[in-house]
């Protein structure tokens, strides 16, 4: 008969706050990343962990200690590493003579695996080989996604997503220009091979109120190779993709947008009586002292009128 295992409440302050520090929230902030080493990494994916890690950080943890599993085949080692450094994206470098240089990027949703996509690092220029300034660590960076591949095959979308998950960072509502500093580019060809490139941005003097912008490479420097991946199902990517009830616009009855973005809107609106309208009051529209005359004995009439009646109906 299998163990139960029993929920132990947390008994100190330090304790409680860290659980609900895990705990689900309606506006997440920054993803945790970890990565880790698999069974013998080469040293070009040990290198190529760290500088990824530091174009992560300080969102980020790395593990140097060497782990013997296979992610597609048991990924539970994973799962609870995850787990236990509440971290939602991982990163791991392997090496063998079947897959050399080999990393596989993945994320998980709700401590368990979601998604897992393999890489090989075909060739492979480290950040130290350029020689030049770097940016600041923690940089909301600029992802370019180049190609029309990104949007015809399956596991480049998933890839595409999966990325956008790893280098975003804070939700900001606006950005100053000199903010703009770091670029991550991602080149994808029909062959399945993905081009990683990382630039920094110049701002140069034009003369005019917009600057002229030039590039320059600061690493690292990728040319991956797609091979296996563990895609979820639709239905548990759906469950995980879902919009907490909180942040749902509330929707507003009849009201809509055509083309052009104009707010349309239909109103209700009860019978009106035409004769009550209150009109422009003209002289030339004016009533004449015998009309006026004319129009309080229409009344009386009809208010004696309407007391003969009442009189009737009590007889």
């Amino acid at each position: 008969m299998a163990v139960i295992q029993r929920i132990k409440k947390p008994t100190t302050r330090k304790g409680k706050k860290a659980l609900l520090a895990k705990e689900p929230k309606p506006i997440e902030g920054p993803k945790q990343c970890l990565f880790m080493q698999g069974r013998n990494p080469s040293e070009r994916t040990r290198k190529l962990l760290k500088d990824i890690y530091n174009l992560k950080k300080p969102d980020a943890a790395y593990l140097s200690r060497k782990n013997d599993f296979v992610p597609f085949e048991d990924a539970s080692l994973i799962e609870k590493l995850c787990n236990k450094k509440d971290a939602a994206i991982f990163g791991v470098g392997s090496h063998s003579k079947k897959r050399p240089h080999n990393i596989i990027f993945g994320r998980t949703f709700n401590y368990g695996i979601l998604d897992m996509i393999e890489l090989g690092a075909d060739k492979y220029k480290a950040m130290s080989e350029f020689q030049n300034v770097k940016v600041l660590a923690g940089i909301k960076p600029c992802l370019l996604f180049n190609g029309p591949a990104w949007d015809l095959n399956q596991d480049l979308k998933r890839l595409k997503c999966l990325f956008t998950d790893y280098f975003h960072r804070e939700k900001v509502e606006t950005i100053r220009l000199q903010g703009l500093e770091h670029v991550l580019s991602f080149t994808a060809t029909d062959s399945g091979e993905i081009y990683f490139r990382s630039y920094r941005i110049l701002l140069k003097k034009s003369g005019q109120r917009t600057p002229r912008i030039e590039l320059e490479e600061i690493g690292p420097s990728i040319d991956f190779k797609l091979r296996r991946t563990k895609l979820a199902s639709d239905d548990l990517y759906k469950e995980a993709c879902k919009i907490p009830r909180e942040l749902k616009p509330i929707k507003k009855k009849n009201i809509s947008r055509d083309a052009f973005g104009s707010k349309m809107g239909r109103i209700h609106m009860g019978k009106q009586d035409i004769n009550r309208l209150q009109t422009r009051k003209m002289k030339g529209l004016k009533k004449t002292p015998e009309e006026r005359k004319q129009m309080l004995m229409n009344k009386k009439k009809a208010k004696k009128a309407a007391k003969a009646a009442q009189i009737n109906d009590v007889a």
